[in-house]
């Protein structure tokens, strides 16, 4: 079956970053933003990896937002949630701009779009949904890419699963009426982006900011920069034409 479909990650892979410094400081920022409401920093960045711990256990029950903001209710109370939730709302509508400090850019990824688009695949952003459609956007921006480039982006608004669970993958696929077989994912992480090839989809890795957990084998895992990907992409194409 031919190659229509290429499911991109976003962070560290079309957006250039050091995962730990950008996680830090966009939740320092948040941090910032909520410590006039009340919110002891250490307590409150502890609660928001719990909440993104509860999206992680989705089960396809309800949507990443609403795992989310359970788990914060529970935490803080729902009168306390539901009456600072337009805060955490404002800040990623207007404060996590200032968050792209803390990310990179690579030319490469707004060529290789470029290119994909031109033999008419399609494309997809796989990225793992914990952040509000808001911020995903922006994020895409500084890569020096647009919403527009992909017909489906996955946010917490929108999927019932995260990676690294196969079923976040073949929501994907469903969503889009594709094939496992049609399919390559893209990504920058051995764990949560090579769990798609559980779902059928093949996979290829970006490493310029790879991360892997030590131990684990990537030998048969096609992998490299940007003119590898391409070049991964056009042997495909070839072989399965």
């Amino acid at each position: 079956m031919n190659l229509t479909t290429v499911l991109f990650d976003l962070d560290g892979t079309l957006l250039p970053m050091k995962m730990d410094c950008f996680t830090g400081g966009y939740l320092g920022l948040l941090a910032q933003k909520l410590a006039p409401l009340g919110y002891e920093p250490k307590h409150l960045v502890a609660s928001i990896w719990a909440g993104v711990a509860a999206m992680v256990k989705n089960d396809g029950s309800r949507r990443n937002e609403e795992a989310f903001w359970e788990t914060f209710a529970q935490i803080y109370g729902q009168t306390r949630a539901e009456r600072d939730r337009a805060a955490v709302e404002e800040f990623y509508n207007v404060d996590f701009a200032a968050a792209q400090q803390f990310c990179g850019y690579d030319p490469a990824a707004r060529k290789c779009l470029d290119f994909l688009k031109a033999k008419g695949l399609r494309l997809i952003l796989a990225t793992n949904p914990f952040f509000p459609e808001k911020a995903t956007h922006l994020r895409i921006g500084w890569a020096g890419l647009s919403p527009e480039d992909f017909e489906q982006i996955t946010t917490y608004e929108n999927v019932s699963y995260c990676k690294p669970n196969p079923e976040y993958y073949r929501e994907v696929l469903r969503r889009g009426g594709i094939a496992p077989e049609e399919a390559l994912m893209v990504g920058n992480d051995a764990v949560e982006d090579l769990a798609a090839q559980k779902a059928g989809i093949r996979c290829f890795l970006l490493t310029p900011c790879l991360l892997h957990e030590e131990g684990l084998d990537l030998t048969s895992v096609p992998k490299g920069g940007f003119p590898e990907l391409l070049e991964y992409i056009e042997q495909e194409t070839r072989r399965l034409s």
